[in-house]
């Protein structure tokens, strides 16, 4: 607390819900767990399993060893693929190297490949809507890089040219903002109005549900904070939206990276995380806030979620220890 600055003893926080891990960070970190029993460790990990700092370094901890390169691991090794996905040149790679591979991609993010193979199967030029260097637009643009362009603003579609019967289509990254996502589409639309989308939206449904609660409970905030680290996607889209509705917003990767300075003159602090996020730090930010402005607690919540994934088939019928 700031020397000479008395606490908020007014402050209410507002938890919303849902919030934090979604099914497929849900069946990522459990697949990780068991193939670390089930295996021994090393385990090796294309890329980040979901884009968390905590849940990296607790894994790192337990022997998962992260790669950005399959040259980096040992032929013959356990290797697991990120939630995120990756493209078939990563697949064949690991399958020459004589890698055990475990598949940990996201089922929402598999089905954002399947609708581009299929599109370009049909011999559709694909925009694919998100960010450049994603994991996940990395791995979608992989299936089919000849037939997908990205687009990540107005700007990139105004510099497209394709003549009015040419077959168009729209994929999206599963964690962008809902918001941004349709007024891109909706500007493809209005360029090329015989473009065609998947039959149904990409967005995942944890990305949107989250955008809904931050965009509903914006309006009672004084503050908004959003527990996730800084190269989660999702978790960004969550602080932009709070900002857009005019609130302050925080991206925080835990307790330890509160600022006191934040809550002069706050009453209502609405707390959320991103589909990558711990529960346990939420409820450490929850009980710092308690402690130190003698914070209550209301927890709100916009829709009930009971989304559940398989494990990859390598590890079904094996489950976590519980000692």
């Amino acid at each position: 607390m700031m020397p000479g600055k008395e606490p908020c003893t007014a402050m209410r926080i507002i938890l919303a819900a849902p919030r934090g891990f979604c099914a497929g960070v849900n069946m990522a970190i459990e697949s990780l767990d068991l193939a670390i029993q089930a295996f021994g460790t090393p385990v090796y990990v294309y890329h980040e399993i979901v884009h968390n700092k905590y849940v990296v370094e607790t894994f790192r901890d337990k022997g998962a060893v992260f790669v950005n390169h399959l040259e980096d691991v040992p032929t013959g090794s356990t290797l697991l693929f990120s939630a995120h996905g990756v493209s078939p040149a990563i697949r064949q790679l690991a399958k020459d190297r004589q890698l055990r591979a475990i598949d940990a991609t996201c089922p929402l993010v598999t089905k954002v490949h399947l609708e581009a193979i299929r599109f370009a199967k049909e011999e559709y030029t694909i925009f694919l809507i998100g960010h450049e260097g994603h994991d996940e637009v990395i791995g979608t643009m992989g299936e089919a890089p000849a037939a997908i362009i990205l687009v990540e603003t107005e700007e990139d579609i105004n510099a497209l040219n394709f003549p009015d019967d040419a077959k168009l289509a729209y994929l999206t990254q599963t964690t962008l903002s809902v918001d941004d996502a349709n007024r891109i589409i909706r500007c493809l639309k209005a360029r090329f109005p015989q473009i065609i989308g998947p039959p149904k939206e990409d967005i995942c449904y944890a990305t949107t549900n989250r955008q809904e609660a931050v965009r509903t409970l914006a309006a009672e905030a004084d503050l908004v904070l959003v527990l996730g680290s800084q190269n989660s996607s999702n978790s960004q889209r969550l602080r932009e939206l709070a900002t857009e509705h005019g609130v302050k917003a925080y991206l925080i990767d835990g307790q330890a990276d509160v600022d006191d300075a934040w809550f002069e003159g706050v009453e209502n602090v609405v707390i959320t995380a991103g589909a990558s996020a711990p529960e346990s730090v939420v409820q450490e930010c929850v009980e710092y806030l308690r402690e130190h402005f003698q914070a209550t607690v209301e927890v709100r919540t916009l829709r009930l979620e009971d989304v559940h994934f398989p494990l990859p088939r390598e590890l079904r019928g094996l489950s976590i220890s519980k000692a």
